[in-house]
């Protein structure tokens, strides 16, 4: 690591060769630590080490952007050069007004030691405790540890100053076996909060619980969502429906529809980076600080998230530190009160959904998505798991689905950009077999 004097060094050292009105300097470092397994035994360690030292030039409304891997004076100079050069050469973008104020930044928890420092042989005996029961089980394992370190600087011409080290950690395991498999994964900034006998067991009784698959038709049924798919779900809500870029161009769910009913009143969705929970960050790609935006409060559409350049499409509108392009990458839905016990004993006849995989979009205003079931479908009869069943496709809008939730858990868990509880949901549209 270069620790924050030097980075914000090498950040100043760029800005003060810039001639342009406004320049801004962004500095990433990221080192990837990645174990992968499959058959039983770790196969491939890996070390990625990232630079990228990112300048934009702003000459009026024309903007510029260079970016160099390396950091000596000569790569900065010509990057410097070559973004004036580039904004120089650009039509003005009549909606920008300036690069960000600095403002106040709170330290959130994104850095831990016992992340940056875990050793492959630390991984390796974690990886087999996943291994070893799924070998005492007759299965087999496959998936990835990697853990990642990393630091952004951020400099520009009015003040701004920011500096931040990140860790992260990810444990994924799929288990396999006659027909059958599993799934379990963990992620968090802090590695000390993943637990591989959890992971292992999870995923291990998972694929015991997945053999003997039964056919069933396609048709509209009530599904249980794990976390890992209900998450999926929340995610493309975020990227599709929250971004105030798609809400003013009119390709959001919410456009035209602040303070009104949007999703079930059961429903609150919001986004925060500075809550230890999910995945803290402290500012967002332009140094604005980040903060708790709610966005849907009981199923009433309260806000989209903003970037300096949507927020300069409105008047009195101000970044919400969501760079780029306004991006909910920290979403955060409102657990309920009931377990996933509960909402199994409460189906008369309904599916629960381990995961979702190969998901697309199919239309962004109501967020329609399509994919498959993965690694545990199971049938749900007079509130019993009953069996088994082979993976199906679906087509789903996830705002019609959220409008039929009717329970809602009370264990969230952060997968991707969402931390969010399972879920229970009416009508949710299967269209067919998955073979893949």
């Amino acid at each position: 690591m270069l620790g924050k004097e030097r980075a914000l060094a090498i950040c100043h050292e760029a800005l003060n060769l810039s001639a342009a009105d406004q320049t801004e300097v962004c500095l990433q470092i990221n080192d990837i630590h990645l174990s992968r397994y499959a058959n039983n035994s770790i196969h491939q360690n890996i070390l990625e080490a990232n630079i990228s030292l990112r300048v934009k030039a702003v000459i009026g409304q024309k903007i510029g952007m260079a970016s160099t891997n390396q950091l000596d004076s000569a790569a900065i100079a010509a990057t410097v050069a070559r973004a004036y050069e580039i904004a120089r050469l650009q039509a003005p973008n009549p909606e920008f007004k300036s690069l960000p104020a600095p403002q106040p930044i709170s330290a959130v928890p994104s850095f831990y030691e016992a992340t940056a420092s875990i050793t492959p042989e630390a991984k390796a005996l974690a990886v087999g405790v996943i291994t070893d029961l799924a070998a005492q089980n007759g299965l087999w394992a496959a998936g990835a540890y990697s853990t990642s370190v990393g630091e952004t600087a951020i400099v520009n011409s009015l003040g701004l100053a920011a500096y931040q080290p990140v860790t992260s950690a990810s444990l994924t395991a799929v288990l396999m076996g006659d027909g059958c498999s599993g799934y379990a994964a963990r992620t968090s900034r802090d590695i000390n909060k993943i637990d591989p006998a959890a992971v292992a067991e999870e995923a291990v009784n998972t694929c015991l619980l997945n053999r003997n698959q039964l056919s069933l038709e396609p048709g509209k049924y009530t599904v249980i969502l794990k976390s890992y798919a209900a998450a999926e779900m929340l995610s493309y809500l975020g990227r599709l429906g929250f971004s105030a870029m798609n809400y003013q161009d009119g390709q959001s769910f919410v456009s035209g529809k602040l303070g009104e009913q949007v999703l079930g009143p059961n429903i609150t969705i919001w986004d925060d980076a500075t809550n230890p929970a999910g995945m803290p960050t402290a500012f967002d790609a332009e140094g604005v600080p980040k903060q708790r935006l709610l966005l849907v409060e009981n199923g009433i559409a309260r806000a989209v998230a903003y970037d300096t350049i949507s927020a300069g499409k409105e008047p009195g509108k101000v970044s919400t530190g969501h760079a780029p392009r306004g991006m909910t990458n920290n979403l955060f839905l409102a657990p309920g009160n009931s377990s996933l016990t509960e909402m199994i004993t409460s189906t008369e006849r309904g599916l629960l959904v381990t995961r979702f995989h190969y998901v697309r979009t199919m239309s962004p205003l109501p967020v329609l998505i399509t994919g498959m079931t993965r690694d545990g479908l199971f049938l749900i009869e007079d509130g019993e798991i009953k069996g088994a069943v082979k993976n199906l496709r679906f087509n789903q809008s996830v705002v019609e689905a959220l409008n039929k939730v009717r329970m809602i858990g009370n264990t969230p868990s952060t997968h991707g950009a969402a931390t969010c509880p399972p879920l229970k949901i009416e009508g949710f549209t299967f269209t067919g077999q998955a073979t893949h």
